[in-house]
């Protein structure tokens, strides 16, 4: 048994509310079950019952059994002064209030239903599983199930704001150098993501403004800045990056000692940090006052089109500095562009219109609805159960679920468990 559960049960009245009775037999009857309190002091304030002939008005506290009061020091808490119900689930001690009264005591484990008590064992049953309600997720209403991943959507939406607003302070309100930024982050995919983010945090976005012009000094800064130009390679595109990067160091005071490592292991060529850097150098070589530009894009096709760009000469025929390849034109594809779409731009464009107390909400359902569903371990599992991820909305709110619901057992708090245990 669960606390959290009790909190439910109490919350949304899952027990038949006209037939409560204190341990000593008064009749309860809920005018209000409280607000739910998810911070410290009582679970419920302001609650409002009426016990036996009296009416009551104040908190609510709930615990396992009545001794747990003890076992959290509410006896020594004056937050728990004013609690004129206490919900348990088995009543093992009475606890008296300061008046030497006892506060009235709801037993649960009286009234609960065992079809409830079922379902709730069921969802949080100790064998092994890779969600809690694997074996009965595909009998959830898709209705629902959809309706809850919209929400997972913009609830994702809303921990990637966070992250972007702090990007913006440290970036002094300059939304330019955060999309700089974020994008370097998305370049860098999973494996560099972090390096080329911290490579980007290591100058101020002036540097790039002052050399965007030109696309060899702009690949110097990116390459020079990751820590790429440090071997002595015998290459003469290679020497001009060095010459160029030993200049932009001394004239901008340039440091890389806190960038992380670049890894190339486990990545196929076309993802190697060299070409993801020349891409992105080029980029920002193509653009100026990139942020404006895709703050006012509108379309899919028009996105595509703005990223429809490759790597500079060099990169067309090497992979690495070391060793010339078979020459190939190594453009961005639309499926990349879609993982800056989803992890870069429509947060940007959520954020910043948050930020300016604006609501995009409509035009950021209609935009990712269009962009197919992302293929990875946690959306092929849940396709697996039960076909639930159509376009990129439905497997974002589906990385949500998994991450912060049912890796942390927050059934309770889902709308798919809720529904199972209602069933």
């Amino acid at each position: 048994m669960q606390e959290d559960f009790l909190h439910y049960v109490w919350k949304y009245k899952k027990i038949d509310v006209s037939k409560i009775k204190t341990t000593t037999g008064e009749a309860i009857s809920v005018v209000s079950v409280g607000e739910h309190n998810l911070n410290s002091g009582p679970d419920f304030f302001n609650a409002q019952l009426k016990i036996g002939k009296q009416l009551w008005a104040g908190n609510v506290e709930i615990h396992i059994k009545s001794s747990d009061w003890f076992l959290h020091n509410h006896e020594k808490d004056a937050n728990y002064d004013n609690v004129i119900l206490h919900v348990v689930w088995e009543h093992d001690i009475d606890i008296y209030r300061k008046d030497n009264s006892v506060i009235p005591v709801l037993e649960l484990k009286h009234f609960m239903s065992t079809k409830a008590l079922n379902n709730y064992e069921k969802l949080f049953s100790k064998s092994q599983k890779w969600i809690n309600c694997e074996e009965d997720f595909m009998s959830v209403d898709d209705f629902k199930v959809q309706n809850w991943l919209e929400r997972l959507y913009f609830e994702r939406l809303e921990r990637k704001s966070q992250n972007i607003e702090q990007l913006l302070k440290d970036s002094k309100n300059d939304w330019e150098a955060v999309l700089f930024k974020m994008l370097s982050k998305n370049f860098g995919l999973k494996v560099n993501g972090d390096a080329f983010l911290s490579m980007a945090c290591s100058f101020d976005f002036s540097v790039v403004r002052k050399t965007q012009s030109n696309s060899r000094i702009l690949e110097a800064l990116l390459f020079g800045q990751s820590g790429l130009l440090e071997k002595p390679i015998q290459d003469g595109y290679y020497s001009k990056l060095v010459k160029d990067y030993q200049f932009l160091s001394q004239k901008f005071k340039l440091s890389n000692k806190n960038v992380l490592p670049i890894q190339f292991f486990r990545l196929r060529p076309p993802n190697f940090p060299t070409i993801r850097l020349s891409q992105l150098a080029n980029f920002y070589h193509q653009n100026q006052n990139s942020f404006s530009k895709i703050m006012e894009i509108q379309s899919l096709e028009a996105f595509y089109d703005l990223f429809s760009l490759g790597t500079s000469a060099f990169w067309e025929s090497h992979y690495t500095f070391e060793k010339v390849s078979k020459p190939s034109k190594k453009t961005i594809t639309k499926s990349f562009v879609d993982l800056l779409l989803i992890n870069t731009i429509i947060p940007l464009k959520f954020s910043y219109a948050k930020h300016h107390g604006k609501s995009v909400d409509d035009v950021i359902v209609d935009f990712i609805q269009q962009i197919a569903s992302e293929k990875n371990a946690i959306v092929e599992k849940f396709n697996a159960l039960k076909k639930t991820s159509n376009s990129a909305l439905q497997s974002q709110g589906l990385i949500q679920l998994k991450h912060y619901y049912c890796d942390k057992n927050k059934c309770l708090k889902c709308a798919i468990g809720n529904s199972l245990l209602n069933k």
